[in-house]
């Protein structure tokens, strides 16, 4: 006997809505929302930008709840003033990641009455957000990825990270839905024109991830909930789209696992949106 999850026939259908607006060195942006309000990870791109993606979409920026930030690399936080007390949108994040915000140099507007404090592995609520951040190795002041649950769908965020720790296979484990680092092939790095100190910064245990260390994650530890990958903060000089996604394919396919059938990759464009997305 086949059983059909159902819904009541009072209950509404809620849509959940993804799409990146950047995904790169040079700017970090993504919105999760649902038919009325949403939120953003990381402020990367300029806020007229975001504004006119938004608009695009057709949601305003007053629908905007909440913007998280995952560390304070310029690349996530350059507009971060603009949205928080220029638009006077909640800026959330560790108490420790406020702090190098307003530390950083090219935040000239220090965030104050935007700021709200989120702690590692305790989960906040922003209407029916249920938000998790928990840690994650970088060379920020302070590292996070966010665990995002709404209606009965998990996103998971983990957008910069040098190793898969055992906190962040966990949260990556639960996901139905993935965005997940795959910054770097290994020989183009390794045969590419960066100084010798940037290149150990970027495979050190705190700096990025390859596309191979991704995909050999992903092909040990994929389950049935796993929906969708996306692929991001792809290296503008050290990967390619068709490169990191033919290293996934590769992987899971050697696990007997074919793209397509119950689970899609996507890598994510490092400067201009992603397709929009909606779920139900």
């Amino acid at each position: 006997m086949v059983l059909y999850k159902t819904r009541f026939r009072n209950e509404k259908i809620m849509k959940i809505n993804f799409i990146s607006f950047a995904s790169g060195s040079s700017g970090n942006c993504y919105y999760l929302g649902t038919e009325t309000y949403g939120i953003l990870i990381d402020a990367g791109i300029g806020a007229r930008t975001v504004k006119k993606n938004l608009k695009n979409i057709n949601v305003s920026i007053t629908d905007i709840r909440a913007l998280l930030i995952t560390h304070d690399h310029a690349d996530h936080i350059k507009s971060v003033s603009s949205f928080g007390e220029g638009l006077h949108i909640p800026v959330y994040t560790t108490p420790e990641v406020h702090a190098g915000i307003n530390k950083n140099h090219r935040i000239t507007e220090k965030l104050v009455s935007c700021v709200r404090y989120i702690n590692k592995e305790e989960p906040i609520e922003i209407e029916d957000f249920k938000i998790t951040a928990f840690e994650v190795p970088h060379d920020g002041t302070d590292n996070v990825g966010y665990c995002i649950e709404i209606d009965d769908k998990t996103f998971c965020f983990l957008t910069d990270l040098g190793h898969i720790t055992e906190t962040a296979a966990k949260y990556i484990c639960k996901a139905n839905y993935l965005i997940l680092e795959a910054n770097y092939d290994e020989e183009m790095l390794r045969m590419g024109t960066y100084p010798a100190y940037l290149k150990e910064r970027i495979t050190g245990p705190n700096g990025h991830l390859s596309n191979t260390e991704t995909a050999n994650f992903l092909a040990d530890h994929i389950t049935p909930k796993l929906k969708q990958v996306w692929l991001c903060h792809l290296s503008k000089d050290n990967n390619h789209p068709q490169l990191a996604y033919k290293t996934m394919e590769l992987a899971l396919q050697e696990k007997g696992i074919t793209i397509g059938k119950g689970l899609e990759i996507t890598p994510l464009k490092r400067t201009t949106p992603s397709a929009f997305y909606e779920f139900e």
